[in-house]
């Protein structure tokens, strides 16, 4: 999509731009403006992928909101999972007392958060059937079944219409808590008529419907059964509904659950206090208290199941964890695998059978389930609400436009259905939702403390020193007449060559240097330039290698 600017906007209209979440699973924030006011829903991060080392998180792009920050009336999270609370942090760094709207558990696990950051929000607490006025927007929650607890879709009303945003949701019909997707709270939404529908499209693809929750209990509780060692279990930290799996089929086999990792041990012990996860007191022990316990009476519950390189299980794998895996051990890892993450969490499988272990995963067992509806659960919704438009939201282009196609062959105008893409510029005016612009919007980048100071340079950069490494050449050369005086001196890293192989290219660069040096070049950037292009294009013939090639040129005048 060409990048435009979009007209300022008119009177009666409702604007949406969403920030993240639209071509990408991760960092969801969508940006409401209506009558000069700002309504956030979700403000999620996106992990990043080998290409990106170095990097922390993804934020969504918050410049678009530098400059008015005044103008927003609130913030709405639909649930607690990172992709849709992670930022939170640091768009309230922004300013701190925007309300925060959410349910009791997604607030509990965001307020958790932002003490680390020392950010006490302003936070009002929401439940399922609430209707709340927040500024000019009337807003309606709707309870939705996903893979954590009080997850909430949003009915946002304006003058300009009605706007459903799903959030991330399912329609299991034997939810593990009893708590459905709420179809007649949809049916009510169809009946006043729903102008557009934000719809969830991390399934789109995937025909049928979303196997069961309640499936999985008992082929977890089956391998914890027939492992004879110890078992780890390895999942989201914020999957209450898989947690309360594991410590059931823990008890039913006589063992006890160690939480292990630090987002484990504070979501289960939030979860657990509000009511939303049963751990009867016996069950659950310290991580130092398995220590003396026999092998076949412990689960560990642990962090790590995206092969994040500092999470519990990936560095259990490594053995640099005081938790070891063996012959008679199982590790099961009960989650999906988010795309990106395919190669980093095969790493840890293999690694984990390296050392012995029996590695259970949703690839050789039906161990886990997603919390995203398939496609035929997306044809009930767009059959029971019959929108006027329709917005797929949260996916990659792929899932996005399988989405597209089901609201299509449900009945919706064609040219109603927007694949869009972050940045869109959205305008809901007269029951007609169209794309009138783009902003710039960026990955920002969070890099230890800096946040969005990381370019995509900077990770080229970086890329290069990991793929092919780094070579210095040290020269010293006349400032008079422009000739060398002293070295090159050629130091390589990360580069598996032996130092002695430059003294080859070490003629040619002298060479380099002297024939600037007689067409009169005397620039210390141009002279760089030369040592660069000439080491660089000798690294390429001999070596088959495009290494990072830094040339420093210092200049010194001989004594008379």
């Amino acid at each position: 999509m060409e990048l435009r600017a979009p007209a300022p906007l008119e009177s009666g209209t409702l604007r949406i731009v969403p920030l993240g979440g639209i071509g990408e699973i991760g960092r969801n924030m969508t940006v409401f403006e209506f009558g000069g006011e700002l309504l956030i829903i979700d403000c999620g991060v996106l992990f990043p992928e080998e290409t990106q080392p170095g990097v922390d998180v993804i934020l969504p792009d918050l410049t678009y909101l530098e400059g008015r920050m005044d103008e927003v009336v609130g913030l709405v999270l639909t649930h607690g999972h990172e992709d849709h609370i992670g930022g939170v942090p640091y768009l309230l760094k922004m300013r701190q007392d925007v309300p925060v709207i959410g349910s009791k558990l997604t607030l509990a696990f965001v307020e958790s958060k932002l003490r680390e950051h020392r950010i006490t929000p302003q936070a009002q607490t929401v439940k399922e059937g609430m209707r709340i006025q927040v500024g000019k927007f009337d807003l309606q929650f709707i309870a939705v079944n996903h893979s954590i607890p009080d997850a909430l879709a949003v009915v946002l009303r304006t003058q300009a219409g009605t706007v459903l945003a799903t959030g991330d949701f399912k329609m299991d019909q034997l939810p593990l808590d009893g708590r459905l997707t709420d179809l007649n709270a949809f049916s009510r939404i169809a009946e006043e008529g729903l102008d557009l529908f934000m719809v969830d499209s991390t399934n789109a693809d995937i025909p049928g419907f979303t196997p069961l929750e309640r499936e999985i209990g008992p082929v977890i509780e089956s391998v914890i059964a027939r492992t004879p060692g110890k078992v780890v279990v390895a999942s989201f930290a914020s999957h209450v509904h898989r947690v309360q799996q594991v410590v059931d089929a823990a008890i039913a086999n006589n063992r006890k659950v160690a939480f292990v990792g630090r987002s484990m041990v504070k979501n289960m012990g939030i979860a657990a206090e509000l009511g939303y996860l049963n751990l009867p007191e016996d069950a659950i022990v310290a991580l130092d208290e398995t220590e003396s316990m026999p092998d076949h009476r412990v689960v560990f519950m642990s962090t790590g199941s995206q092969g994040e390189p500092m999470a519990v299980l990936s560095r259990i794998a490594n053995r640099e964890h005081q938790i070891t895996v063996s012959e008679r051990d199982t590790v099961l890892l009960a989650s999906s695998l988010i795309p990106g993450n395919e190669n980093a969490v095969y790493r840890v499988i293999d690694r984990l059978t390296a050392l012995g272990a029996n590695v259970v995963h949703k690839g050789n067992a039906k161990v886990h389930v997603s919390g995203h509806s398939a496609a035929g659960e997306l044809l009930y919704c767009y059959n029971i609400l019959k929108p006027r438009n329709v917005m797929p939201i949260h996916g990659e282009y792929r899932h996005l436009t399988a989405n597209a196609k089901l609201a299509i062959q449900t009945g919706v105008d064609p040219e109603r259905v927007l694949v869009t893409q972050d940045g869109a510029v959205i305008d809901l005016r007269q029951g007609v939702a169209s794309v009138v612009g783009r902003v710039r919007c960026d990955m920002l980048y969070v890099d230890g403390k800096a946040v969005g100071k990381i370019t995509e340079e900077d990770l080229k950069d970086r890329r290069i020193l990991a793929n092919e490494g780094f070579i210095s050449i040290f020269a010293v050369v006349d400032k008079q007449t422009g000739e060398l005086v002293e070295g090159p001196e050629i130091r390589a890293r990360a580069y598996a060559e032996e130092d002695h192989v430059f003294d080859d290219i070490k003629p040619a660069i002298e060479r380099a240097l002297r024939d600037a040096a007689q067409d009169g070049v005397r620039d210390n950037y141009q002279l760089q330039q030369v040592i660069r292009k000439t080491v660089g294009s000798w690294v390429a013939k001999s070596h088959r290698r495009k290494p990072m090639i830094i040339p420093i040129v210092v200049y010194s005048s001989r004594p008379a």
